[in-house]
């Protein structure tokens, strides 16, 4: 068993127009208007990798949120980043992204669906929903497991979940995050996105907010060509910092096929 070198996440250079990264490259605002604020991953996510921010700030006045989700276009091969990334980028093909809403992130499938699953990576849901939460939404039991699991993914749930900024009511806000009853676009909140192998080449993206996985957003994604995660730093959310994972081994024998176990 060898050690898993973690690769450190940061945000391409390529990025919309009206984007600045910080001098690490782990932060990125949108310094006007509303649109041009599509980022990417700096490398091609590896299966099970997750990419993780956090909303560091928010603007009054617009409407909408972040959205995330993969691209297996290379960011290099734009001679200008689409203004949008829904619809613009998810109309050029091979990529993937939906709003940050708690409930649109959830797939409705009917059987055939489940068994066959849809040619081309296909969404599923809404993506294109603006809300900040599901009418009704009953906040979840508080999280005692130290992972979040998903099929034979294992990544640390501390990370996952947002805090508050240390201050009087630090205890409470810190309780909304872990029982994810705030909206999902606070700020603090902690937004994921990963991939999950499902037989030979293709595989199924998720969403997890605040260490609640939305469950798969989208499946029969083609995984032949290397898939980069997507942050678009749209509308009411302004800035945005990637939050570092430390987890992993490295093992011959995963049941992934890829030679990668979380830890």
């Amino acid at each position: 068993m060898e050690p898993f070198s973690d690769q450190f996440m940061e945000f391409h250079p390529v990025h919309g127009t009206n984007v600045q990264l910080d001098y690490s490259g782990t932060q990125a605002t949108r310094v006007e208007s509303f649109a041009n604020g599509v980022c990417f991953s700096k490398h091609p996510l590896k299966p099970g990798e997750i990419f993780l921010i956090e909303i560091e700030d928010k603007e009054l006045g617009w409407c909408g949120h972040l959205r995330v989700g993969l691209t297996a276009q290379d960011p290099r091969s734009f001679d200008a980043v689409p203004e949008y990334s829904i619809p613009d980028l998810t109309d050029l093909g091979n990529s993937w992204v939906f709003a940050i809403t708690r409930n649109h992130n959830k797939i409705i499938e009917d059987a055939e669906v489940a068994e066959e699953g849809l040619p081309g990576g296909q969404r599923l849901g809404r993506g294109e929903a603006e809300e900040d939460a599901a009418p009704n939404m009953k906040p979840k039991t508080f999280f005692t497991d130290t992972h979040l699991y998903i099929d034979s993914v294992r990544i640390p749930r501390d990370k996952l979940v947002g805090r508050s900024r240390p201050g009087r009511f630090s205890h409470i806000l810190d309780d909304l995050y872990k029982t994810n009853a705030l909206p999902p676009t606070a700020r603090r909140s902690r937004i994921g996105v990963l991939y999950v192998p499902k037989g030979q080449d293709l595989a199924d993206m998720h969403i997890v907010i605040n260490g609640e996985d939305m469950g798969a957003s989208a499946k029969g994604i083609p995984t032949i060509e290397p898939l980069f995660a997507v942050v678009d730093v749209f509308a009411a959310t302004k800035c945005v910092r990637i939050v570092q994972v430390e987890y992993g081994c490295k093992c011959p024998n995963d049941s992934f096929g890829h030679g990668w176990i979380m830890r």
